[in-house]
Parts: structure tokens; C-alpha cells; sequence
């Protein structure tokens, strides 16, 4: 009996590991590629380093970097300003509406990005008469794509703890209700607000279609444009920008990963 256990063991040790090892072929053999295609022209890495130099000879890929930026900071700052009190004052006072705004956050994610952008067209018309058309008018727009993933990190969090009772035991002793928000629920939701603004960087950072219709300038547009006049760089920023993007993935497991150590 023993050694049927210890056979189907190792049959299941190998069976993860042969998946472990075609998802990484999978995944590191089109990076092994990109690598290979942006080093045929000499100096394409070099001058991706230095920033003066890329600015000099692509103007607009330094522009999209700089726009996209922006973009990833201001998005996540508009999102965690408007859904983390949200969704603690509907966890708190609010239970009833938890259902609406859980559906009202998620909907974006059932609809097509060219659906969104020929919905936002006709605002984005009333916006460039007001305001003009800078890229950091996306910020509205990029507020509502990552609502979804946003929403389901910060409430993923708040599931996690007693709301009701820490702000019960706050409120016995005398605080307030932005005390209660700002200095007994946010620090123990900490990892989930981390989380939805790493989510909503990376998501940024990626975006293409809807600052391409919109007539807007991001990374992956200024990308696109490259690539027409310079391949070897398009895909060198490419593999960058990936790159970026699981790095901040991995910020994001390891700070779930520290947050279940402390429990």
C-alpha cells in the first residue's frame, strides 16, 4: 500500500512539474524572441537607458512613457480616493446597497472595450471643447476600466476583517467617522488598497484600444507608432513595458504573501 501511494506521488510530482515546465517554455520562449529580435540592431538597449538620448531620437515614445505615467499615478490615485471610502461606508452603513455597487463596479469587465469607447465618444467630444485634448483626460476613462479588478481586491480585504465591530469599538470610544475610515479600517485593508493600485498601474501601463480611438497618447500607442519606423526599439519598449507588468505582479504576490506570514 505503501509504495502504490509513494508511486502515484511521484507520478503527480512529475505531471506538475512537466506543466511547470511547458508553461515556461510557454510563456519565456516568445521573451527569448523579443530579446533576440531587439538585439539586432546595435545600441537599441543602451539607448533605452538612457533617458536623454531616447528623448532626443524617439520625442514621441518619451512622450507616451511620461503620458502613461501620469496616467497609471492619477487613475490610481482617483480610484483608491473614490472606492476605498465606498466601499467602507457600504460595508458599514449601507449593507443593503453592497449588492449594487458590487454590480455597478463589475460591469465594465462585461463590456467590450470598443463598446466603452464608442459610449465615452460623444463625452470625450464635450471634453475636448472644455478642457482639450490632453492624454490625462484617459484618467476618467481608465477609472472606469479598472473598477472591477479594483473593487475585487479592496473588498477581498474588507472580507477579511470584523469591519462592523472595529468601527463599533472606534466609534465607543469616541472617534469619528473619518477616524474610524482613516485610521482603524484603512491600515488593516493596507495589503488590498496595494494590491488594486499595483492592478490598476499594470492595467494602465497596458492599455491601447481605448487611447487609440480616443486620439490620446499612451506607452502602447507611442509603441505602435515605433513600430513603423523602428522595430527593433518597439520591441525592446515592449518587452520593457511586459516586464514592468510582472514586476508589479510580484510586488502584489509578495505583499499577500507577507500579509499571511503576519497572520
Amino acid at each position: 500500500m505503501a509504495g502504490v501511494i509513494a508511486r502515484r506521488a511521484g507520478k503527480q510530482r512529475a505531471f506538475r512539474w512537466v506543466v511547470l515546465i511547458l508553461l515556461g517554455v510557454f510563456f519565456a520562449l516568445p521573451m527569448a524572441a523579443m530579446v533576440e529580435f531587439s538585439t539586432r540592431t546595435p545600441g537599441t538597449w543602451s539607448l533605452l537607458a538612457d533617458w536623454s538620448r531616447l528623448n532626443e531620437t524617439y520625442p514621441a515614445l518619451a512622450e507616451g512613457i511620461i503620458a502613461s505615467l501620469e496616467q497609471a499615478a492619477l487613475t490610481a490615485l482617483l480610484m483608491l480616493v473614490l472606492l476605498v471610502p465606498t466601499a467602507i461606508w457600504v460595508r458599514l452603513r449601507l449593507p443593503r446597497l453592497r449588492r449594487l455597487v458590487e454590480f455597478l463596479c463589475l460591469l465594465p469587465l462585461t463590456i467590450p472595450a470598443i463598446v466603452l469607447v464608442v459610449g465615452l465618444a460623444p463625452v470625450y467630444a464635450w471634453v475636448n471643447y472644455f478642457v482639450g485634448g490632453n492624454s490625462l483626460t484617459l484618467v476618467f476613462a481608465y477609472t472606469i476600466l479598472v473598477l472591477p479588478y479594483a473593487y475585487r481586491a479592496i473588498d477581498a480585504g474588507l472580507s477579511a476583517i470584523d469591519v462592523n465591530t472595529l468601527a463599533e469599538a472606534a466609534r465607543g470610544l469616541g472617534a469619528g467617522w473619518f477616524t474610524v475610515m482613516w485610521r482603524v479600517v484603512l491600515p488593516n485593508i493596507r495589503s488590498a488598497v496595494l494590491s488594486a493600485a499595483f492592478l490598476t498601474v499594470a492595467l494602465v501601463l497596458g492599455e491601447f484600444t481605448i487611447a487609440s480611438l480616443l486620439h490620446r497618447t499612451n506607452l502602447q500607442v507611442a509603441i505602435e507608432f515605433l513600430g513603423k519606423s523602428s522595430a527593433t526599439m518597439s520591441v525592446a519598449v515592449s518587452l520593457t513595458a511586459l516586464l514592468l507588468a510582472f514586476v508589479l505582479l510580484l510586488l502584489l504576490s509578495l505583499v499577500g504573501s507577507t500579509r499571511r506570514v503576519k497572520k
